[in-house]
């Protein structure tokens, strides 16, 4: 790239997110997202979580077919079953 050139957000934050994950490991990253989830259950109330698990589920119902929820269904039933 020429020192002219602007890099990207995109290309920043890539190159961001591979520095950072070659001085980091798993416990770091784990670390950090328990953390994010603490702040963010501090911050949020029982709708915010209601309202966001059903676009998630609007989402994924849009994306998947009858197939998929009948292969998660059967894998659920399985995993009970061996209790």
């Amino acid at each position: 790239m020429a020192n002219n050139e602007k890099m990207s957000r995109e290309e920043a934050g890539r190159k961001g997110g591979e520095a950072t994950s070659k001085n980091h490991d798993r416990d770091f990253y784990q670390e950090i997202g328990q953390k994010g989830g603490e702040a963010t259950s501090d911050n949020h109330d029982k709708e915010f979580y209601q309202e966001i698990g059903q676009k998630g589920g609007e989402a994924t119902s849009d994306s998947h077919g009858k197939d998929f929820y009948k292969e998660i269904g059967e894998k659920g039933g399985k995993a009970r079953n061996s209790y």
